[in-house]
């Protein structure tokens, strides 16, 4: 299947052909959810899309690999001389890094804006220092890095049919990483971070040394409904953006829509109980959105070529 959508976007050259295929296996081994959305792109955007996972997964990996013995210090000093020849490499496109040499390639093809890779750099750098948030709007500042630009890089590759699109596709992606911070509450704290705003889990009388005692309290329980709460906000006014894009791609964006942000639906589903439990979108679940999608989808590539 590789090679086919690697010739479908039309990517013969064997050295970025090598590339691309790293970035896709990067995908379907790291981000399941994510590589089985990108399934139902028209295969010759599919390649593109692998390369910009591949770039934000080689970036966390350097940030949040728990068997690494290097000290935050010397990650960051890592992350910094990786992303700084990224930087240098960006313009010319020539670069040897592995998995570089493909989302050069993509960034070129669909001119897509050095900024966004710069404040995702930016992001990561900061997980390595920031382990607590004061206010959302600190908090904010590290998703806009980390999640919004993802869906800013996707967009060009889209097709857009409207500039408004991109301010749709903010609020996607800042949903999406709050969701994923409501289900790992536990995990993070595992980690030494707390990624929900403090100022708002005071405001239902709960202090971080509640959440590291790990016990889904009525009160805890109040706060993260508050949070799934700004979650479903986002979503739903996201959703049109999704018409905004080019139609081949409207079947992945809102199976991904509708996967990730159900994440805060298994929330619910075990109670808020985060601490003891993983709230998951079940295999049966995300079959029943990603079945129909896909033919859905393959009826829009056949109108479209």
């Amino acid at each position: 299947m590789s090679n086919r959508d690697l010739d479908a976007a039309e990517i013969f050259d064997p050295r970025l052909r090598a590339s691309y295929e790293l970035c896709r296996q990067l995908n379907a081994e790291h981000g399941k959810t994510y590589y089985l959305a990108t399934l139902l792109l028209p295969p010759a955007k599919r390649p593109y899309v692998h390369a910009l996972y591949g770039f934000a997964r080689y970036a966390d990996e350097i940030v949040d690999d728990l068997a690494s013995t290097l000290t935050e210090s010397e990650k960051a000093e890592q992350l910094r001389i990786w992303g700084d020849d990224f930087l240098a490499k960006f313009d010319s496109g020539q670069t040897n890094d592995p998995v570089c040499i493909a989302v050069l390639d993509t960034v070129r093809r669909w001119n897509i804006p050095r900024e966004h890779f710069e404040a995702f750099l930016h992001s990561m750098t900061m997980d390595l220092t920031v382990t607590e948030y004061a206010t959302y709007e600190d908090l904010y500042e590290y998703v806009y890095g980390s999640a919004a630009v993802i869906g800013l890089q996707m967009v060009p590759i889209l097709e857009p049919t409207s500039q408004d699109a991109y301010k749709y596709a903010t609020e996607l992606g800042v949903a999406f990483q709050l969701a994923n911070f409501i289900r790992d509450v536990g995990e993070d704290l595992e980690r030494g971070r707390v990624y929900l705003p403090l100022n708002e889990l005071e405001q239902f009388g709960v202090r971080k040394a509640d959440l590291e005692a790990r016990i889904a309290t009525p009160k805890v329980k109040a706060a993260l409904k508050f949070q799934v709460a700004r979650v479903r906000k986002l979503e739903e006014s996201s959703r049109t953006g999704i018409s905004m894009l080019g139609k081949p791609s409207q079947p992945c964006i809102e199976t991904a829509r509708i996967l990730y942000c159900g994440i805060v639906d298994a929330v619910e589903d075990i109670d808020y109980e985060v601490f003891t439990k993983r709230a998951t979108v079940s295999l049966a679940r995300r079959l029943k959105v990603a079945v129909p999608a896909y033919l859905q989808a393959r009826k829009l590539w056949k109108l479209t070529t």
